[in-house]
């Protein structure tokens, strides 16, 4: 389950893990921002007592979303028209 929400300079996306019947023991949800110029990962760890931050400016985000569809491997996106 997700939840979409719109604020005044970000867009909030929050995962909440629902598990699978088996599974013994469910995370912590997270909580992703985005920006303009970067996006925000947050989750709660409950062995630290405080939030664990990532931040990915845009082109990290972009590059992990083309990742999640290829193969093992070494790559470098460029913008549509650009030579490499």
């Amino acid at each position: 389950m997700f939840t979409i929400e719109h604020d005044f300079d970000a867009t909030i996306v929050t995962l909440v893990d629902e598990g699978a019947p088996r599974e013994e023991e469910l995370r912590e949800d997270i909580i992703m921002t985005a920006f303009e110029d970067c996006v925000t990962l947050r989750q709660f760890d409950p062995q630290r007592d405080d939030d664990v931050v990532i931040t990915l400016s845009i082109t990290q985000l972009r590059d992990l979303g083309a990742a999640l569809d290829l193969p093992e491997g070494s790559y470098r996106l460029t913008p549509k028209g650009q030579k490499r």
